[in-house]
């Protein structure tokens, strides 16, 4: 470009201008386009603040090289600061140096010291081992003769009679079999020599425990009270630990149902006769056999003093068997384990059935004497009534006992064979006293009444059903376990006067045998619950009767009262008109006849009833006696209303044929035949008027 051109000159200028434009445009868009929420912006915005620095021309051109020399600054003092860091780092080495060349002294030093000192440690590291291994095996010995063996005042405990037996005898005992019990593990070594000696030495220690608590017990139940709880307790004690040597428990057992089988039963003889065999008479005890003349007393004294003590036995005892059964089943079951050769069967321990079996030996010297005495008082009786309370009495206390001791128990046996002998006893007075009272009783009385002898019978029985109604005897049996009774006191006697009865004319038999069933039928209504099958009897029987006194009234109703003429003359009639209309012509209904008819029965309404109930007058149900006569009456009403009947027919059908002639008026056209019937029929009188009496009267009069 030349001076001499304004053009390009100009041109320039403008190129010159546009630049700087776009120089400052561009400035102003970064300036415009920062982000002031930039950390690094407002970090120095922050450092131009702290520096109070004005904003003039000279300042901004200034601020670069002061920024340069700030820093030249800086880094002047990080170059003089680490100078001295190297010196101090310099003096560090130097003091390492000289502490390695120390330590390299003393592991050599520590190195031949070792080298010197090795056997001695190994030595005493030798000597450290059996140290260790003397203190465990003293640890183990102190622990295996804790544990497998007693001290001697613990062994003297359990062997030595001279120890007494107490809360750490028990205690001592649980240890040894504890003892005994863990020699188990032992004879499972190589070794069991151990084992095999323990365990045979503490076989021995629990032997000889277990024989030192038997003798105790032994003696214990010589005197023992059964009434004291503290020693029932203890002694519950003992027998449950004792359990577990079951041939020794069952020996014990058997000692002690022994000796209380002998202190009951010289009890029972102390009961009966006021002292006993060893002692002398105590004043102040009133014995049974002071009341020997009354055998029911008797007897019932004996029974009752047998319960008491079965009860009494058993209440003390259940404490044992019940509350400690499953204990003692425990320990019976661990001593069969011990024990496999014991004669014990394998069945569980039952202690109910335990307590039973106990009981029962305790009262079997107490059963034999019962029965010894109640057997000769029974046969001493000649009373049946006594005879038979005695066997009832027996039956309640046999059914008491058997609900407490089982069916198979002594006493319960005793009182089985007891009332079966009294029963026998019974049965065998009562025979011969029907057999005395059937000899005498050979008619019926006059008065046809009923007899002395079935009058006792009957207070006889009821007495017994008394006595049999407050016994024990099951609901679904009594009847049939009162059948002999009633076969051997009532049936005989009502059998004799059915027989009696049948040599008598009617009504007197009928009446004689009602008599007496209805005596028996209200002495077994009493009683219901256990007779059902002898009222049903006596009840067929009164039915018979009453059935054939009634067909007597019925009778006599029709033949004095003039009725069964007619009635038997129209029964096979029909209700046909030619049987209607030959009733007129048949000879009671003659009118002579008939007129007598209706005489008689008007002689006979007045009094008809009082006639009738004089023929029942030796009834003795009055009661009865209006019912038959009742009955009786009401079936001759039916007759008389069946009569009357045929006869208002009859003379309705005369009337009815007179009416038609008289209506059609044609006489002319018929026959003879038919006007010879015509004329006839107006010859018949009516029957009504001629017996005008109605069945309604006849219901009202005989009512």
């Amino acid at each position: 470009m030349s001076q001499g051109d304004p053009e390009g000159f100009g041109d320039a200028l403008g190129g010159l201008t546009a630049q700087r434009s776009a120089a400052l445009s561009n400035k102003l868009t970064g300036v415009l386009s920062v982000s002031y929420t930039d950390s690094e912006i407002r970090d120095a915005l922050r450092l131009l603040d702290q520096k109070q620095v004005s904003n003039t021309p000279d300042t901004r051109r200034q601020l670069p090289l002061n920024l340069q020399k700030e820093v030249i600054e800086c880094n002047a003092g990080i170059v003089k600061e680490f100078g001295q860091v190297a010196e101090q780092l310099k003096t560090i080495g130097s003091t390492i140096s000289s502490l390695r060349r120390y330590c390299e002294e003393m592991r050599q030093q520590v190195a031949a010291a070792r080298q010197e000192n090795a056997p001695i440690l190994d030595e005493a590291n030798t000597l450290l081992e059996q140290k260790q291994g003397l203190e465990t095996k003293k640890q183990l010995l102190e622990a295996f003769n804790k544990h497998f063996l007693l001290p001697e005042d613990d062994i003297l405990t359990l062997t030595s009679t001279n120890e007494a037996i107490d809360e750490h005898f028990f205690a001592v005992l649980a240890r040894m079999k504890q003892i005994h019990s863990d020699c188990r593990v032992l004879l499972g070594s190589e070794n069991q020599r151990l084992g095999l000696e323990l365990m045979e030495q503490s076989s021995r220690h629990l032997n000889s425990g277990y024989q030192k608590l038997y003798r105790w017990i032994q003696k214990e139940f010589m005197t023992l009270d059964l009434e004291n709880p503290n020693i029932n307790a203890f002694i519950r004690k003992s027998l449950r630990t004792l359990a577990e040597r079951p041939a020794l428990f069952e020996s014990c057992l058997d000692n002690f149902s022994e000796a209380r089988d002998s202190i009951l039963t010289d009890g029972f003889y102390s009961a009966l006769m006021g002292s006993s065999a060893d002692q002398d008479r105590d004043s102040t005890m009133k014995p049974i056999e002071f009341h020997a003349h009354d055998a029911l007393r008797y007897i019932g004294d004996m029974l009752a003093w047998a319960h008491s003590a079965t009860v009494s036995e058993r209440e003390s005892l259940g404490s044992l068997f019940i509350a400690e059964g499953d204990e003692m089943a425990k320990g019976i079951q661990a001593g069969r384990h011990s024990e496999p050769w014991s004669a014990m069967d394998s069945e569980s321990f039952d202690g109910r059935k335990a307590l039973h079996d106990l009981v029962n030996r305790i009262m079997a010297g107490v059963a034999r004497a019962l029965r010894q005495r109640v057997e000769q008082t029974i046969q001493g009786q000649d009373d049946s009534i006594t005879v038979y309370k005695i066997a009832s009495l027996i039956s309640f206390y046999r059914v008491t006992l058997t609900k407490l001791l089982g069916e198979d128990s002594f006493i319960p046996e005793a009182l089985t064979s007891l009332e079966a002998s009294a029963m026998r006893q019974f049965e065998a007075l009562q025979s011969d006293q029907t057999a005395t009272a059937q000899a005498e009783f050979t008619q019926a009385p006059p008065d046809l009444s009923v007899p002395d002898v079935l009058e006792e019978t009957l207070t006889q029985l009821k007495a017994l059903m008394k006595s049999y109604e407050s016994s024990l005897t099951p609901v679904e049996s009594r009847e049939t376990a009162f059948e002999p009774v009633l076969a051997k006191t009532l049936k005989p006697i009502l059998d004799t006067c059915e027989n009696l009865s049948k040599a008598l004319d009617a009504p007197a038999k009928e009446i004689f045998l009602l008599n007496c069933c209805l005596a028996s039928k209200t002495t077994l209504l009493q009683f219901t619950d256990f007779t059902t099958s002898m009222l049903e009897q006596t009840m067929d029987k009164i039915e018979a009767s009453t059935d054939s006194l009634v067909e007597y009234q019925h009778y006599f109703f029709l033949h004095v009262s003039g009725l069964h003429p007619l009635l038997t003359a129209l029964t096979p009639m029909t209700d046909s008109n030619d049987d209607l209309l030959q009733i007129h012509r048949l000879p009671p209904f003659q009118p002579a006849a008939l007129t007598q008819a209706k005489q008689t029965l008007d002689d006979f309404l007045p009094s008809a009833l009082m006639d009738a109930l004089e023929n029942l007058k030796e009834l003795t149900d009055a009661k009865s006696a209006g019912d038959i006569t009742s009955e009786a009456a009401d079936r001759f009403c039916e007759d008389f209303e069946f009569v009357e009947g045929r006869l208002v027919a009859a003379d309705g059908l005369v009337e009815g044929e007179e009416d038609g002639e008289r209506s059609d008026g044609q006489e002319d056209d018929e026959g003879e035949d038919d006007r010879s019937r015509r004329e006839k029929m107006k010859d018949l009188a009516s029957l009504r008027s001629l017996y005008p009496r109605t069945s309604a009267e006849m219901r009202v009069l005989l009512s």
